[in-house]
């Protein structure tokens, strides 16, 4: 049988370096792996909870952060609701460069979106197949004590308030810019897209 191994004393200083030693080493935060993606900040825009259409759960805005967002007020029985199809084929085309379209239905203008949530929800689903993200109806009109919260940093931000169904706005990655576009803007018009194309080049 081997004899055992001596135990070797060890003097204060001698455990007292290896104590720091091993304190320096945990304090210190583990690296990032490789490739990580980082942390994007969500601009103040989109740090806000909104209703989704479908459950009327409550959804956080900040999930979006760091993508281009264009919101969009619409209405199922309106002259430009058939923009529907346009926009889910905007949101197609760019989602893999980081377009979000939003959509949030509003009876504002001329009655034109009567139903409830449940019945909006069918009717984007079932007549247009819209899968971009919906969101709960809600007042879009600046200046009215329930103006949907967002709509009303968007209006004061572009100087621009919704006069129609449909109206666009379109946000930079940063939350720092944001453009207005009329209800008679096509989602797939040279105007609007060569915009999202521009922001969507910026980091």
């Amino acid at each position: 049988m081997p004899k055992p191994v001596p135990l070797i004393p060890l003097s204060k200083a001698c455990l007292l370096a290896l104590f720091a030693c091993f304190a320096a080493a945990s304090s210190q935060a583990a690296p990032a792996p490789a490739g990580a993606p980082a942390t994007t900040a969500c601009p103040p825009l989109l740090q806000r909870e909104m209703p989704r259409l479908q459950d009327e759960k409550s959804q956080p805005l900040c999930q979006y952060a760091g993508k281009v967002v264009l919101v969009v007020n619409t209405a199922s029985f309106c002259g430009f609701t058939s923009q529907y199809k346009a926009l889910e084929t905007l949101a197609e085309r760019y989602a893999e460069r980081g377009l979000v379209v939003l959509g949030f239905p509003s009876n504002d203008f001329g009655s034109q979106e009567p139903g409830s949530n449940k019945e909006i929800a069918e009717f984007c689903e079932n007549t247009f197949n819209v899968k971009f993200p919906m969101f709960a109806k809600s007042v879009v009109k600046g200046g009215k004590p329930d103006t949907n919260p967002l709509f009303a940093d968007l209006i004061k931000r572009s100087g621009s308030a919704p006069k129609w169904n449909f109206h666009k706005y379109l946000i930079s990655r940063d939350g720092q810019q944001v453009l207005s576009f009329w209800s008679t803007t096509d989602p797939l018009s040279s105007g609007l897209t060569s915009e999202v194309e521009r922001l969507l080049a910026k980091p």
